[in-house]
């Protein structure tokens, strides 16, 4: 008797812990976790776990970046418990964790970037419309354009649900392998544009970004949100805060944490002054800290 009542308190136990994700294992500041991150980030996120590890040097964050789509994909494994992308769950995406997991995964923005239009360092045609990127992203302008991947990374994502719609992409249009060989294309092909996150190139106090900014530069992109029509704005700390330039990009984290685990502590660490600095730094508008960001729009 006594035997099957331990066995039944065991069955239990078991079963309360399906669906939960296993945080015994660590602590807010130890331990190991697993993230995966959309690539145009890796600049940003690299300064945030260097500090953040320098604190706690017991915290082993196991990092991998890849498109937005492979970081959702990851997401829906057990080992994976928090990413960073462009975008933040749909409420159909809430409801199928809900039932998977038991509860709902958080998520929310911890800074603003922009997709950065990125030239020659000699290219004459530094001003560009949302018109204008809308024909040559479609093919009705056949301007090359390389990209950072053709599987769905959030840069591709917001250009195609902004600017094309239901339009496909041209055959003008070319894939690289990440953000960094976005970079290097632009300096050898003068009459080619880019789309890159910002954090790659906007950096002034990274050495690697300042070389490449000596080949290439951003253009400017019209003024959605301008009293005076005709404006143009540089991607800056300064245009994303106050919706002057228009293709702002959010750094949302989503976690599946329902206890305090290794997640919660690096999300604590990037909400707070501390990591809000760090964005501040690398020339993203800190999301968290307090600050007026006017939203700007795509026609």
């Amino acid at each position: 008797m006594r035997k099957g009542f331990f066995i039944f308190v065991v069955i239990c136990l078991l079963s309360a812990c399906q669906g939960k994700q296993n945080v015994s294992n660590d602590t807010t500041s130890s331990g190991t976790i697993h993230v995966s991150a959309e690539e145009i980030f890796k600049p940003v996120l690299d300064e945030q776990i260097k500090v953040f590890k320098s604190s706690y040097p017991d915290a082993n964050i196991l990092i991998e970046y890849k498109s937005e789509i492979e970081c959702l994909k990851d997401f829906q494994s057990d080992s994976t418990r928090m990413i960073f992308i462009t975008r933040g769950l749909t409420m159909q995406e809430e409801g199928a964790y809900k039932n998977q997991l038991s509860f709902t995964p958080t998520f929310g923005i911890l800074a603003y970037d922009a997709v950065a239009i990125l030239i020659h360092k000699n290219s004459m045609d530094s001003l560009y419309s949302l018109k204008e990127l809308r024909e040559i992203l479609v093919g009705e302008n056949p301007k090359q354009v390389v990209m950072d991947g053709s599987h769905l990374t959030g840069v591709v994502r917001f250009l195609k649900d902004s600017l094309t719609k239901e339009k496909p992409f041209g055959k003008n249009v070319l894939s690289t392998d990440g953000s960094n060989a976005v970079i290097e294309y632009i300096k050898t092909h003068p009459d080619a544009i880019g789309f890159v996150a910002l954090n790659w190139i906007g950096d002034k106090y990274n050495l690697d970004q300042i070389a490449a900014r000596k080949q290439v530069k951003t253009a400017l992109l019209e003024c959605t949100l301008c009293a005076e029509k005709g404006l143009y704005a540089q991607p800056s700390q300064s245009t994303i805060g106050k919706g002057e330039y228009s293709m702002s990009l959010p750094l949302y984290y989503i976690l599946k944490e329902n206890a305090p685990g290794l997640g919660s502590g690096l999300l604590n660490f990037m909400s707070l002054e501390r990591g809000q600095l760090i964005f501040r730094r690398s020339f993203l508008v800190p999301g968290k800290m307090s600050f007026q960001k006017r939203n700007s729009f795509i026609k």
